[in-house]
């Protein structure tokens, strides 16, 4: 079963691009998921089996050509190598790959987002946006932090800011928790 997880903040945030997909999508607008499994960017894939067991960690892959003008990452090789797993129990040789724990100070970004986001909940705006610029400074190639930030703040999340951060991550050399893409 393929399950999607949002991390944004409402379901209308989310309802465009899950238009026309058979699956469920969850919303997690606190990012505990990306905080369990240190997911620092998306779209990230996690394989977990029928016992609840990581068959194969965080890695940057996608399950559709919505991105591939943009990423040049085209979905086939993954899911070709989901097949494998589903059908024959084949998992990829990367399937072993240790995803290093996140830094303190990537810890302390989260917690900061999550305090950011609280205080935008209840309209403290000043506040929040001092947290906010807080948690970018803790983590400023963390996805989950800056770029989610980006729609709380009013700010285009594929406008000219996240084109900034984005030259910023791949001039960093695309920093990544989980399985480098080969």
């Amino acid at each position: 079963m393929v399950i999607a997880v949002a991390l944004d903040e409402s379901a209308d945030d989310v309802r465009e691009f899950a238009e026309g997909i058979s699956f469920p999508v969850l919303l997690d607008r606190d990012h505990v998921l990306a905080e369990l499994y240190a997911i620092s960017n998306v779209p990230t894939v996690v394989w977990i089996d029928a016992d609840g067991t990581i068959a194969r960690p965080n890695s940057a892959e996608v399950g559709t050509d919505m991105f591939v003008d943009f990423t040049g990452v085209r979905p086939d090789e993954h899911m070709d190598q989901i097949r494998a797993w589903v059908r024959d129990g084949v998992v990829p040789a990367d399937a072993d790959y240790a995803v290093a724990d996140l830094e303190p100070d990537e810890v302390q970004a989260r917690l900061a987002f999550r305090i950011a986001a609280h205080l935008r909940r209840i309209g403290d705006e000043e506040r929040a946006g001092t947290w906010f610029d807080r948690a970018a400074r803790l983590a400023p190639m963390d996805f989950t932090v800056r770029r989610a930030a980006m729609p709380l703040r009013d700010v285009d999340p594929f406008g000219d800011a996240f084109f900034e951060l984005y030259g910023e991550w791949q001039a960093a050399g695309s920093p990544y928790h989980g399985v480098p893409r080969s």
